[in-house]
C-alpha cells in the first residue's frame, strides 16, 4: 500500500493535538470544545520552566505568571484564527500547495543529501501539509538495494503519553505504521520480529534533517504548535543530546501552507518555544537561520 493510500484511508481522525495531538479518546468531540480544553491547559514544559525560574520576591513571580498567561491567551486567539483560515481553504488550492511544497522538498539538494531524517506523518483532518510523497521517497531509498546511491533512514513520531512525551522511531516500510486509539498513523512500538524499534535518542548517528508541522510560522523562524508541547519538548531534548555528543545540530525545516505564514512578531513565544531554521511554502524555500543559509545556499 502506498503511503498516500494509507494516510487518506484514515478519514475519521478527529482534529486533535497528536504531537500534534493530546486529548480524550472520544473522537466525536467537536474541534471548538477540544481546542478550548487544550489551550486552557498550558504545555507542561512551559509550566515546568516557570516553576524553575528563580524569583527574588513574590511580586516578580506573579508578574512572570501573568506574562505567561498573557502569552497563552494570545496563542489561543492566533490558533483559532489560523484554524479558521485552514478550514476555509479551497480543497483544490490545498492540493496544489501540497504538490508544490513536496516537490520543493524532494528536488532540494539539502533533502537529497540527508541520510538520516525525522519527519511527521501528515493528518488531513488536522489540515497539515501532506508528506505522503516525501515519506514514500525516503522509504524507497531506505530499501536494501545495492543500486541505491543514497540510502535514507527515517524516524517518525509516536506519542507516548499526555505529558508532551513523544518519541521518534525508525521505520522502513509503510506497513510499520499502525493507527493509534485516535485512528492517527504512527509507528508500532515493536517491529515484525517483536524487537523494539530504534529510538532516534538512542541512535549511534545524528539526524541531519527534521521536517516539522505546525499551525503558524513567521519569517523570523517562530513556530506556533497546537498546544501540546510535544515537538518543542522533543526538539529541546534532541538538541541537548546533539550538543552533549558534539554532533552538528539538525536542520529544522517546517512545511507551511501560504495561509499559515503570519507577519513577524505576531507569534508570541516563551523560553520553551523552539524556532525553525527554514520554511517551505508554496512560494519557495525560505532559509532563516545562519545554518539554513549556509546549507541551502539559496
Amino acid at each position: 500500500m502506498l503511503i498516500r493510500d494509507k494516510l487518506t484511508s484514515r478519514s475519521r481522525v478527529a482534529p486533535m493535538t497528536h504531537p500534534r495531538t493530546l486529548a480524550s479518546s472520544v473522537a466525536s468531540r467537536s474541534l471548538s470544545s477540544l481546542a478550548s480544553f487544550l489551550i486552557l491547559r498550558p504545555p507542561s514544559g512551559a509550566l515546568r520552566a516557570a516553576a524553575r525560574t528563580k524569583m527574588s520576591d513574590p511580586s516578580s513571580e506573579n508578574q512572570e505568571r501573568d506574562r505567561l498567561e498573557s502569552i497563552f491567551k494570545q496563542k489561543k486567539i492566533l490558533r483559532t484564527k489560523v484554524r479558521r483560515a485552514l478550514k476555509s481553504m479551497d480543497p483544490l488550492q490545498r492540493s496544489q500547495e501540497d504538490e508544490t511544497i513536496q516537490s520543493l522538498v524532494l528536488d532540494a539538494p539539502w533533502f537529497k543529501s540527508s541520510q538520516r531524517l525525522c519527519a511527521y506523518i501528515s493528518c488531513s483532518s488536522l489540515r497539515e501539509v501532506d508528506t505522503s510523497k516525501i515519506l514514500s521517497r525516503i522509504l524507497q531509498n531506505s530499501a536494501k538495494d545495492d543500486h541505491t546511491q543514497m540510502k535514507k533512514k527515517l524516524y517518525v513520531p509516536r506519542v507516548e503519553d499526555r505529558n508532551s512525551h513523544m518519541r521518534m522511531l525508525n521505520i522502513s516500510s509503510v506497513d510499520d505504521m499502525i493507527a493509534n486509539s485516535m485512528d492517527i498513523l504512527e509507528p508500532a512500538a515493536l517491529d515484525a520480529d517483536g524487537n523494539e524499534r530504534e529510538d532516534v535518542m538512542q541512535a549511534d548517528d545524528p539526524v541531519e534533517l527534521l521536517l516539522l508541522p505546525g499551525l503558524a510560522f513567521d519569517g523570523s523562524g517562530r513556530r506556533l504548535g497546537r498546544g501540546g508541547g510535544y515537538y518543542d519538548t522533543f526538539l529541546r531534548n534532541y538538541q541537548e543530546l546533539a550538543h552533549a555528543r558534539n554532533w552538528k545540530q539538525p536542520l529544522l525545516v517546517a512545511l507551511s501552507y501560504s495561509s499559515q505564514i503570519v507577519d513577524d512578531g505576531v507569534i508570541p513565544v516563551t523560553p520553551n518555544d523552539i524556532s525553525v531554521d527554514a520554511l517551505v511554502s508554496p512560494s519557495g524555500v525560505i532559509p532563516i537561520s545562519p545554518a539554513a543559509l549556509d546549507r541551502m545556499k539559496i
